[in-house]
Formats: structure tokens, sequence, C-alpha cells
């Protein structure tokens, strides 16, 4: 049985109207108020839209409802990649549900009504109808482009690192606060014309704090001795003493180990002045030791260096 669309008229669950602008007006609804089919509408707390079925009656008349759900996420746009003739999928990191993979019905038609806005490195507001393996982005709107960032190549390369870096870590259906605003400070940095190695260095060690794999940078990672500190060691996590060289570890120039721990705890917008001397030295560190970590190379790094 076909209800025909001007049958379904969507309402809140105070039983107001909803108007068809309301319900973005995409040519289909997605909500039934019919009590012949026994149908409940309400909403959740956070934006969440669900119609459940109540009675056996709906099924009496040859109609089956599935549960829906529609809800509003912010996110960050890590990567997508073809899916079908038509349609894309997006990868997204968000801060309540971590990484998030989408469909975007259409969006490689020449008359997409998404355009440009899933777009890597795009900060977006999204409405979502949630699928059983996918969910389905029905609307989208730009929260911030970073378009400045997209006119330089270095800046767009860094930003590529970023993406790379959070997608290696992030975790779906998980609460990824901290790595979210992580990614979205490092995008406002590039934004505003302040790519530097340092920021680089900066951000992967930042990174590895927020994933719990922080570098010991202030006293050797094996015994505690906080001078005499002249090797870093991927393994054992941070730098060596003397006495601790055994161990194994790459020999560090003298200041390398005060400039890691400088820049891993300034903030990405401030950063100290570059010192040709130490960056590209301290870059390697950082890069290695996120690798290290994560069990994977950046790929983006071997464009970088």
């Amino acid at each position: 049985m076909i209800i025909p669309d001007d049958q379904f008229l969507p309402r809140r669950n105070d039983g107001e109207g909803v108007s068809a602008e309301e319900r973005g007006g995409d040519g289909w609804s997605w909500f039934s108020p019919t009590e012949a089919l026994g149908t409940t509408l309400h909403t959740l707390a956070k934006g969440e839209w669900h119609l459940e079925k109540q009675s056996p009656i709906a099924s009496s008349v040859g109609v089956t409802l599935m549960s829906v759900a529609i809800r509003h996420d912010q996110a960050i746009v890590l990567r997508s990649y073809p899916f079908g003739d038509a349609d894309r999928v997006v990868v997204l990191i968000s801060p309540n549900n971590g990484k998030i993979r989408t469909v975007a019905k259409g969006v490689r038609k020449t008359k997409s009504r998404f355009g440009g806005r899933l777009e890597p490195f795009t900060h977006v507001d999204l409405v979502l109808y949630e699928g059983r393996n996918l969910d389905t982005i029905t609307q989208v709107a730009i929260v911030e482009p970073f378009a400045k960032l997209r006119q330089d190549l270095n800046s767009v390369i860094a930003a590529g690192l970023m993406v790379e870096a959070v997608d290696a870590v992030a975790q779906e259906d998980e609460t990824s606060i901290r790595l979210f605003l992580l990614l979205q400070r490092g995008l406002k940095a590039l934004n505003t014309g302040l790519y530097s190695p340092d920021l680089i260095t900066s951000f992967l060690l930042k990174l590895a704090d927020v994933v719990g794999v922080a570098p010991a940078l202030s006293a050797c990672a094996t015994c505690g001795r906080p001078d005499d500190l002249s090797r870093f060691s991927f393994a054992a996590g941070g730098v060596l003493c003397a006495t601790c060289q055994s161990d194994g570890g790459v020999r560090l120039r003298s200041g390398v180990t005060s400039y890691l721990q400088v820049l891993s705890q300034a903030e990405l917008m401030a950063l100290p002045a570059v010192d040709p001397m130490f960056s590209g030295e301290a870059m390697g560190i950082a890069h290695r030791f996120v690798e290290y970590h994560l069990d994977r190379k950046l790929s983006t790094m071997a464009v970088i260096e």
C-alpha cells in the first residue's frame, strides 16, 4: 500500500504541525501522524526524530514502518571516496560521535544540491538520516570553510597531514571532543597563515597526548632522571638519560629536548618563533614517534619532508 505524500503531515510531540519548509522540501516525508496506523511521533533530546510502530494495525493494511531517526551533528570532513555511480562515502570527525561514515546521495552529479560543501577540511553542520550501515546526509551547511588555507600549497599539505593523523586515531561511536577541537585549532592556525614545521610538530605532539601516548620530554622515560637527556627512544616512549642509553634510541642535538617540550605545551595559534637549528629535527622526532605508536605510516609526511 502506498500512502500519498500529501497525507504525511509531520508534527512534533506537542501536536503542532510541521510545514514542508521545516522538513526540507525534498519531495518525500519522514513522518505520518495517521492514527489508523497506530504511530506516535516524538522528539528526543539533541534533535532526534523517531517514528515507532505501536500496534499491528499497520501490518494489517499492508504498510511496513521502520524506526526512523533524524539527528543533527557538527563535524569536520576528513576524506571521501566514490560509492556507486553518483554517490560518495564521506568520512567525518564529530565531537559527540567520533568518526562517522556517511553517504552523500548524488554528490557526484553536476547539479548536486550539496555542491562543494563536503570537501576535506570543511567544518559543517549536518542533518543525518540514520541507516542500518551508513548514515545518509540529508542537509548540510558550512560552518567554516577554511578558505584561506586552500590558497597555499604548504598549508593544504599540512592540513592533509592533520586529517590523515586524526583519521588514523579516531574511533567510531566514541566521544572525541578533544580530538575534534585539536583538528579545528590546527586548521584555524593554517587558515590564518601560521604554517611552519613547528606547527606540524606541535600538532603531532598534542595528538599523541590526546590518544594517551604523549612522549616523556622532561625526564628520562625509563628511570625518571630529569637531567642529561641526550637520546630519544620511540620504544621507551621519550627521552633517555646517559645511564639508560643502553635501551637504544637516537642521539639528540643539545637543545632539541627543550624545543620539543616547548612545542608540546604551546598553543597552536601562539607558537614561539621558529628556530631553524632545531625545527627540522624536532619535526622528524615527532612524526616518527607518532608513526611508531600508531603502527602505520603517515603518507603525507613524505610530501612535507
